[in-house]
């Protein structure tokens, strides 16, 4: 049975919100703010400004802060020698030279010090197709797995390609997951579309200026109507009768199938608020995710990978101790799939889940994680179980994480999750003093400190201070500092 699924669209002027939400529960989570919008699918005509061979890469001015990465296999090459494994064997130094203009798209956004991915093989998505104007493949979803399905799509799109004008650039098309069960016609629109589109692109790339923008992919709110409304989904609900109004003029375009399911949301309880996203937001921003179960997750997010541990908190079941941790670790499962989709964690994921000794149970958990990474619109890949008992998996990073979007690194830990110990603080102001009292002649020392580093100083330090006085000669007075963070002091001389 599919499940009720809806989509919901809250917009201001400095921000959008998506939400996919299943069953009464948001799974997806997708937040764009105007001042800086991703710029996956955008198209440059960039100007390469290093090439490095030991890399097999190069680095191209778009016009942003930080150069973008191009490595060979993203270039278009025209006779590509490739080996055995589909690599290019090309020498990246024979393909391109700094200084020379090149066309190319952005595939990953800028995440933390890293610049724009980029590729040349441009692709070009509508509703149910992607164009690819620099290769005449047909390719299909894999996610259609019906062999006569697939069987007649090709054939209506070999049909409609045969039909094109000769002075047409010749180009390649991707079959999308949604054009499974669609009519001719609807893709012969969609054909016609991105055809109009590339024609108006490339008189655009003749006359653009190098490092600017030839093309840009839709605003959050009509991507989601193009590659999230298939169809399962029963509504869409928008809060913004401006957006709604532009949602339906693009629908109606663009998927007119989905026109009936736009509904204009005027309550006065916020959207998000009633479907509880807000609340799963703020849950999705923390390390911690409770299970019904009455154990937990644990999430860590490092530049490098995500963890997470599975811990049966005070969960201790009715039979045995096995039985227990294998209803949490199934638990944990679904748990772990939804989180992924709501966090939009991705890189490597490494999955700590409790040791179990029954191989039957290890199977059964491990088929519950791979039955709810298919309904990911990531690609996920479980290379399985390591030796030590981890479940290593892969989930393809577009986009930057929930929390990248929403936070930024605590300024008093930056980012490590953890400040120092009053105590461990207290002993680094007495190494200070004593270095202070080494290098210059003062008559006292003033301290200002945090309020816990004071208060530890004068109460459990006591008697340390007063040796440390009677060691150097000098009095030390102490002036508490609300605004100092606690690792932060400095060391007066009066």
């Amino acid at each position: 049975m599919p499940m009720a699924e809806e989509i919901l669209i809250n917009f201001t002027p400095m921000e959008t919100r998506v939400a996919v939400v299943e069953n009464g529960m948001p799974q997806e989570i997708y937040v764009e703010r105007a001042s800086r919008r991703g710029i996956v699918g955008n198209i440059y005509k960039g100007r390469v400004v290093r090439v490095l061979p030991g890399m097999q890469a190069a680095f191209v001015d778009i016009g942003l802060e930080r150069a973008a990465f191009i490595p060979v296999d993203e270039l278009v090459v025209a006779d590509n020698g490739a080996n055995s494994t589909g690599r290019t064997t090309t020498s990246i130094a024979q393909v391109i030279r700094e200084g020379e203009t090149l066309l190319v798209q952005v595939t990953k956004d800028p995440i933390g010090s890293k610049g724009a991915r980029l590729t040349t093989h441009l692709s070009i998505p509508s509703r149910y197709l992607v164009l690819m104007p620099m290769n005449d493949h047909i390719g299909i979803s894999q996610r259609i797995d019906d062999v006569d399905e697939r069987e007649r799509l090709k054939g209506i799109m070999e049909s409609l390609l045969s039909e094109s004008d000769e002075s047409e650039d010749s180009c390649g098309f991707i079959l999308r997951t949604v054009a499974e069960s669609v009519a001719e016609n609807e893709l012969r629109a969609d054909v016609d579309f991105l055809r109009r589109l590339w024609r108006n692109l490339k008189q655009k790339i003749q006359s653009a200026s190098v490092s600017s923008i030839v093309y840009e992919d839709l605003p959050l709110h009509m991507r989601a109507l193009r590659d999230m409304a298939h169809a399962d989904v029963e509504r869409i609900r928008i809060d913004s009768k401006e957006t709604y109004q532009s949602a339906l003029e693009f629908a109606q375009v663009l998927v007119p199938e989905i026109v009936d399911k736009i509904e204009y949301y005027p309550g006065e309880r916020p959207l998000f608020d009633m479907f509880n996203v807000e609340e799963e937001m703020q849950k999705a921003l923390g390390r911690k995710v409770e299970l019904k179960s009455g154990g937990y997750l644990i999430f860590d997010q490092t530049e490098a990978m995500t963890t997470v541990d599975i811990n049966t908190g005070g969960f201790v079941g009715h039979r045995n101790l096995e039985e227990t941790i294998f209803k949490t670790n199934l638990e944990a499962a679904t748990a772990i799939g939804r989180q992924l989709r709501l966090r939009n964690l991705g890189g490597i994921i490494i999955i700590d889940f409790i040791d179990m000794t029954d191989p039957d149970h290890q199977r059964q958990v491990q088929r519950t994680l791979d039955r709810v990474l298919e309904k990911d619109h990531a690609k996920c890949k479980v290379t399985g179980v390591s030796e030590l008992g981890l479940i290593e998996m892969t989930r393809k990073r577009t986009r930057e994480s929930l929390e990248h979007i929403l936070c930024e690194s605590c300024p008093v830990c930056e980012g490590r999750g953890s400040v120092k110990t009053p105590e461990t603080v207290a002993y680094e102001i007495f190494r200070e003093i004593l270095r202070q009292h080494r290098a210059y002649d003062t008559e006292s020392y003033l301290l200002l400190a945090a309020p816990s580093v004071v208060g530890y100083l004068m109460d459990e330090a006591s008697d340390h201070v007063a040796e440390l006085e009677a060691f150097i000669g000098k009095t030390i007075r102490f002036q508490s500092e609300t605004q100092y963070t606690p690792e932060q002091f400095d060391v007066v001389l009066r």
